[in-house]
């Protein structure tokens, strides 16, 4: 009995220790600005797939807390929100311009083609969120055959998110980019 209660005991020990430490290489690897080197560009891939579902999507998000969030060597990112939904203040576009029709976007791209995964992780962050409802498309958001998805939500009655995902030649080569852009009310609303 002592030999089975050990055993038993053993495989609990490492079922509660191995996800415990999958989470803690997984964090402070997120922490440093060489985290992407880790694994190379699956795991960077992975990564920034990740941080775009845990982020992209709050209404806390700022540039401050986005500049800290994507800190990922290999991930580029892009975010302005000039009309926080929470009681944040703005956060001018400091990147690309401001893409018009919209009052928010929250981008990262990475090496590679991981667009289907990037796909896949967005989907279950709107799942996530709670983030159902179909909404059209406006014409100016285009998809093209690098597109791996391209799909508006209802976020509320009047504003619409429009995600999109794929891939395109960036300063490296082809790269994944992940994108949400916030309609503004009259782009996407009623």
């Amino acid at each position: 009995m002592t030999g089975t209660n050990e055993r038993t005991r053993t495989g609990t020990l490492r079922q509660r220790a191995v996800p415990l430490l999958l989470a803690l290489v997984a964090s402070s690897a997120l922490v440093g600005p060489t985290a992407g080197f880790a694994g190379g560009a699956k795991a960077t891939a992975r990564s920034a797939i990740q941080l775009f579902a845990n982020h992209c999507f709050s209404p806390y998000l700022t540039s401050e807390k986005a500049r800290q969030a994507f800190a990922l060597s290999g991930m580029a990112f892009d975010f302005y929100d000039l009309d926080p939904f929470s009681s944040v203040a703005p956060s001018p576009a400091q990147g690309a311009p401001v893409t018009a029709g919209t009052d928010r976007r929250c981008e990262v791209s990475f090496a590679g083609n991981h667009a289907e995964s990037a796909a896949e992780g967005a989907m279950n962050a709107l799942a996530h969120e709670m983030i159902f409802t179909p909404a059209p498309v406006p014409p100016s958001f285009r998809s093209g055959p690098d597109t791996t998805l391209l799909a508006a939500r209802r976020l509320n009655p009047r504003r619409v998110a429009v995600v999109h995902i794929g891939t395109r030649e960036g300063a490296l080569g082809l790269e994944t980019f992940m994108s949400v852009h916030r309609l503004l009310p009259t782009t996407g609303g009623d």
